[in-house]
């Protein structure tokens, strides 16, 4: 399954990385390292490809980059190997959102799943107690809204093939791992079955709450009604997507948000 994102953007898995087309800029992606993910791992000593995946920062069309740089707002784009990380699938290290210096807030972040099966796992916080706790199954053109503050990490939920996604998120974005890293990953571990299907194992190093597993939804209140690839609403409504960098503008929905 694939999801055509809405500009001239090509995803390669030999090597890892993307090919822009005509009029869109990018920078070289960056190579997530197998070393650089252990203390987030179940098994810090596992085997597993290596890179992990690829990122690139900052990529879009020409004729957007100075609204996006009005708006405090960026697009990322990533791609997940295939392959396992020991008996966990090639996911993410967990991790929350800096705070911004001009918002004051951790930003939100806006996904959509181009190719592959993806599962977005997100809980409240990254504290002891992680509070509520959510597993959303994606597929191409799915859309899933990470909420202010909650500490997340991206799951490539089919060992066998890669999977890719694109992501709003605010310019000035940056990762903090302290608290994931010193409870050695998220409050639940994925775990690749015999048969390929994916299981969730809690750690105990926090407290236990239950894991919520869903499917995407349209996030109506953040005016994601429509289907379109999440790209164009920087051309066709660009105060859409304002929340992003914005998220005070609408502060009344991150209460009780459930992703």
């Amino acid at each position: 399954m694939k999801f055509e994102p809405g500009f001239d953007i090509a995803v390669t898995s030999d090597p890892l990385g993307f090919k822009y087309g005509k009029e869109v800029f990018g920078p070289s992606p960056e190579l997530r390292r197998l070393d650089s993910i252990r203390p987030s791992l179940r098994d810090a000593s596992c085997s597993g490809p290596d890179p992990v995946y690829a990122i690139a920062m900052d990529v879009g069309l020409e004729r957007h980059r100075t609204v996006l740089l009005q708006r405090n707002l960026l697009f990322g784009v990533v791609i997940f190997a295939a392959g396992r990380l020991g008996d966990e699938p090639v996911r993410s290290q967990g991790h929350v959102h800096k705070v911004s210096s001009h918002s004051g807030w951790s930003p939100p972040e806006l996904y959509e799943i181009w190719t592959g099966h993806a599962l977005i796992y997100l809980q409240e916080s990254a504290a002891d107690n992680p509070g509520r706790c959510f597993a959303i199954d994606a597929w191409p053109g799915d859309r899933v809204v990470v909420p202010p503050g909650w500490a997340h990490a991206t799951v490539n939920a089919n060992p066998k093939h890669p999977m890719a996604f694109g992501a709003w998120c605010d310019r000035e974005y940056g990762f903090v791992y302290e608290e994931v890293r010193k409870r050695n990953g998220l409050a639940w571990y994925p775990l690749v079955t015999s048969e390929g299907t994916i299981e969730w194992y809690h750690n105990s190093r926090y407290e236990l709450s239950m894991l919520h597993i869903d499917k995407p939804r349209q996030y109506a209140e953040l005016g994601l009604a429509e289907s379109f690839p999440i790209y164009k609403l920087i051309e066709n409504n660009p105060d859409s997507i304002q929340w992003i960098s914005k998220p005070a503008l609408v502060e009344h929905v991150w209460r009780d948000f459930r992703p």
